[in-house]
């Protein structure tokens, strides 16, 4: 095991890295470095040579050219074993470098705000440091990369194990981790700059890039036999939320909490929604949480049952205690009080979710050979674009209750009927093949009486015998796209029946 003899340090990250340097110095080790990394090392008392009395250049450019040189590139990449490598080195006086401890510019940083330019977003495209990295990461089995604080304690406890060097495996280990990181680098730079250019790609990008962080490996998929892991960005929408309580997720916890999630964020007012197998079997929106619970639960308590809630508010004590009647798998809000907290921990195996929101992103689905991408369907409801179009004019209550059941129905697998009245679901029927099943089902699993509902419908109905249907289950008014070669038919139905219909000309299907 080779001794570390010679490490360049670059670091726009400071973390911690006086204290690793001194360790590094400890061991024996000669540090080189540049700029405000050099300066630092030595206001902490650390010796250290600048890079320029290597190079034989000072830094020019405003800072753009500091490293690339080869007194720096060759003492990174010369193998170790190969003899003429060691001949060049020695030929031109260049002594290897054992280590490179380098992290690059903010970019993320800096794309992050709205206001940022395309002149500063170039400016803050690492060149030196990618190129630092790649090259000792290419040389692995010779020279140790280092791009994160969160490995100094692990390298330190090694170095301090061996005498000062690094095992082949985990020279390896952080060679891997260095590539994924000017992987991810210039993505987030391609990406930015492509979404600085909506007019070249429209609002799909030219290529689609799916690379994500594993967050934690899941115990199974959909199904024991089927290997399963979560992915994506700490912090953010439903795959980053914070877990407070509970037992482990799984794979179709975290498909219903998203449902859930994405369903209660389209109301303004407080809103819960009971989640099944990815359809809402329960939603309200009242004028407390507490009540807006009770509602969706009223809506299909037996579907209810070992199901997902969502909240938009935070959860106060109230509410969590109407949750604790219920066997539940997972609650997700932004939220909870601590009396909150207290309440659902009675039931320890709860899975508590706190979720941050997260910005909308396109809608990715995986088929045999490729992806397909869409933007997210998040057209909001608005009256003045719609059209009334039978005799019969919705009243106020219905206009409330119609509005309600369409953002709804958005969220139910097509096709899709939202029996409601205003602020609550009373019938959900979903996934089936003909509309006037679903219209059917819905009305079967409504456990609040049907009569004076409206219906809400993700698209139109092809024939009259979804609203007759409807109509004979006790509901006055219904919404839905329009656009069927038979809507005369389907209104001169209405008409007939003395409801009121309402076309959007939005559909909403969800596969």
């Amino acid at each position: 095991m080779a001794k570390i003899d010679r490490v360049l340090i670059s670091v726009t990250d400071k973390t911690g890295i006086a204290d690793f340097a001194r360790r590094l110095r400890e061991f024996g080790a000669q540090l080189i470095s540049t700029g405000g990394t050099a300066r630092l090392l030595r206001d902490s008392g650390i010796a250290v040579t600048d890079v320029a009395e290597v190079t034989g250049f000072p830094e020019m450019l405003d800072g753009r050219v500091k490293t690339m040189h080869p007194n720096v590139t060759g003492a990174i990449l010369a193998m170790r074993d190969r003899p003429a490598h060691m001949q060049a080195l020695a030929a031109h006086g260049i002594k290897p470098i054992d280590m490179v401890v380098v992290n690059l510019y903010a970019f993320e940083e800096v794309a992050a705000r709205a206001d940022a330019g395309l002149a500063e977003l170039i400016e803050n495209i690492d060149i030196g440091g990618p190129t630092m990295i790649r090259s000792a990461a290419k040389n692995y089995q010779d020279v140790a990369v280092v791009v994160s604080p969160e490995d100094y304690a692990g390298i330190v406890a090694e170095l301090a194990a061996s005498g000062g060097g690094l095992s082949k495996e985990t020279r390896w280990r952080l060679a891997r981790k260095a590539f994924r990181t000017t992987a991810d680098y210039d993505r987030a730079i391609s990406a930015r700059l492509d979404a600085g250019n909506a007019d070249d790609t429209g609002p799909l990008p030219a290529a689609l890039d799916l690379r994500a962080a594993r967050i934690m490996d899941l115990r199974y998929g959909e199904n024991p036999h089927q290997s399963a892991a979560l992915y994506g960005t700490p912090g953010a929408g439903v795959a980053g939320a914070a877990q407070l309580q509970g037992k482990e997720l799984s794979y179709n916890n975290l498909v219903d909490l998203d449902a859930a999630w994405q369903l209660v964020n389209d109301f303004d007012s407080p809103a819960a929604a009971i989640i099944k197998h990815t359809n809402p079997c329960g939603c309200a929106a009242q004028d407390t949480l507490a009540a807006s619970y009770r509602k969706a639960l009223e809506c299909d308590p037996v579907s209810a049952f070992g199901g997902v809630v969502g909240f938009n508010r935070a959860v106060d004590e109230e509410t969590a205690r109407e949750c604790a009647k219920t066997f539940l798998e997972a609650v997700a809000a932004p939220d909870y009080t601590p009396e909150a907290l207290a309440a659902l921990s009675a039931k320890k195996n709860l899975r508590v979710m706190k979720v941050a929101a997260g910005a909308d992103r396109l809608v990715v689905k995986s088929i045999s050979g490729g992806f397909l991408a869409q933007t997210p369907d998040n057209v909001p409801f608005d009256r003045a674009s719609t059209q009334v179009k039978t005799a019969r004019i919705p009243s106020d209550a219905e206009w409330a209750a119609l509005e309600f059941a369409w953002t709804v129905a958005k969220h139910v697998k097509s096709n899709a009927i939202v029996f409601a009245r205003a602020g609550q679901t009373v019938g959900v029927g979903a996934g089936q093949m003909s509309r006037v099943d679903s219209v059917r089902i819905a009305a079967m699993k409504a456990a609040l009486p049907l009569a004076g509902t409206v219906v809400g419908s993700d698209a139109y109905f092809p024939f009259p015998d979804g609203v007759e249907e409807a109509a004979r289950h006790g509901a006055t008014a219904v919404i839905q796209p329009g656009g069927s070669i038979r809507d005369a038919e389907v209104i001169g139905a209405t008409d007939r029946l003395g409801l009121a219909m309402v076309f959007t000309g939005v559909r909403h299907f969800r596969h």
